[in-house]
Formats: C-alpha cells, sequence, structure tokens
C-alpha cells in the first residue's frame, strides 16, 4: 500500500516482489557489464563519493572537477551507455504519472559504509517530471526534509523492494543515505540472493528522470 510521506512524496513498500528484484538484479548485472561503476568526485575539489555508480539510458549522469551534469557517454569508456533495464522502465509507467519516458537510470552501489548526504536532485531541465527510485540489497535509512537545506528532517527505512516517488510539490526536497543497515532487511535475504555486483551487506538503489523539456 502506498504511504504518502509528504505532498508528491510516495513511499511504496515491496513494490517489486521476489521474482522481480531477481530480474531486475540480472538486468542491472548486464548493464554493469557493458557500462563499468566508477566513482563520482565532487566538483572543484575532486573528493571521491562514496557510493560507487553507474547509468543506463540514453543520458547518465556524472560529477567530477568540471561539475555535475548528463551526457551520452561512459567518463572513462567513452562508450554510449545501454539500455535501461526493462523491470526499471516499467516501474516508471506504472508510477511516474507523466507522459514522456525517463532518460536516465542511475545506478548507484553502496558499499556497507557508504552514505550520501543531503541534496536535491535539481540538474534535469523538466522539473515537472518525478524521479522514480527502487532499492535493491540491504536496507538503508532514507533521510529527507524540505526545499531548504535547514528546513527540519525526517527519516525511513528503505529494503529491498521499494519504489520511492519524489515529484510534485515534493520535487525539490533535500534527501539523502544517512547509513546502510546490516542484516536490516531479513525477509529479502532469505528470499533472494546478493546481487552479483554487490559486496555483502551493500545496496543498489536505482533513480529514474526525465531530463530534457518537451519541445
Amino acid at each position: 500500500m502506498a504511504v504518502e510521506l509528504a505532498p508528491g512524496l510516495i513511499h511504496h513498500p515491496g513494490w517489486l516482489d521476489a521474482a522481480a528484484r531477481r530480474r531486475l538484479s540480472d538486468e542491472i548485472a548486464t548493464v554493469l557489464a557493458a557500462a563499468p561503476p566508477f566513482t563520482p568526485r565532487m566538483p572543484r575539489t575532486g573528493k571521491p563519493f562514496s557510493v560507487r555508480m553507474s547509468n543506463a539510458g540514453p543520458l547518465g549522469w556524472v560529477s567530477d572537477v568540471a561539475g555535475y551534469r548528463y551526457q551520452p557517454d561512459h567518463p572513462e569508456t567513452g562508450d554510449p551507455w545501454p539500455a535501461m533495464p526493462a523491470t526499471a522502465r516499467a516501474a516508471w509507467d506504472a508510477l511516474a504519472d507523466h507522459p514522456r519516458p525517463p532518460e536516465a537510470c542511475l545506478i548507484n552501489l553502496y558499499a556497507p559504509g557508504a552514505r550520501m548526504g543531503l541534496h536535491q536532485d535539481r540538474d534535469e531541465d523538466d522539473l515537472t517530471a518525478p524521479v522514480v527510485s527502487l532499492s535493491l540489497g540491504a536496507a538503508a535509512v532514507f533521510r529527507y526534509g524540505g526545499p531548504k537545506r535547514s528546513d527540519p528532517t525526517r527519516s525511513i527505512r528503505l529494503t529491498a523492494g521499494d519504489a520511492l516517488v519524489i515529484g510534485g510539490p515534493s520535487r525539490l526536497i533535500h534527501h539523502g543515505v544517512d547509513r546502510i543497515v546490516a542484516g536490516g532487511d531479513l525477509l529479502s535475504a532469505a528470499e533472494d540472493p546478493d546481487p552479483p555486483f554487490l559486496p555483502p551487506g551493500g545496496r543498489c538503489n536505482l533513480t529514474l528522470r526525465r531530463v530534457t523539456r518537451a519541445p
């Protein structure tokens, strides 16, 4: 059952069942074989993220000393990004309530000690489209606030198979991942093998985004 955490911020616990999680895991493994994970770096300072990542779809998000941006090719291999996983695309069609398809599927890979600081997803030209997020692997403590960094925050636990839609009035909220919860998702651990592209106790998060505006 969907839970509205805030206007436009909708949590769908267990949206992917065990079979869908395994299917998505296989699709991601295929993407990562063609587009190996890389370590993004902060603009200007070059400080590495604790999260490794890759992308699928026509565009991919990258970050390095030159800044945040979307581009059509892998920053290390120069190859075009692979096609978007079919299971992820189906989630967009079911949950986004937007007439245009996603253009980027970010694949974030969290080792047990990785985190993601509070940030806004605002590098897209089309902010009318939501961000659709899917989780695999270990559970994570997801923190969300408001459009200002100083706004109060709350936290929920995202587990394997959960979907999250960030759109409408919540499209520009600050959000992040405080920590990965070791052994925090016993049900999925019993149903799913560890995704082959994650270390034990790791997490994978996909975010689907529309980047360009309609003409």
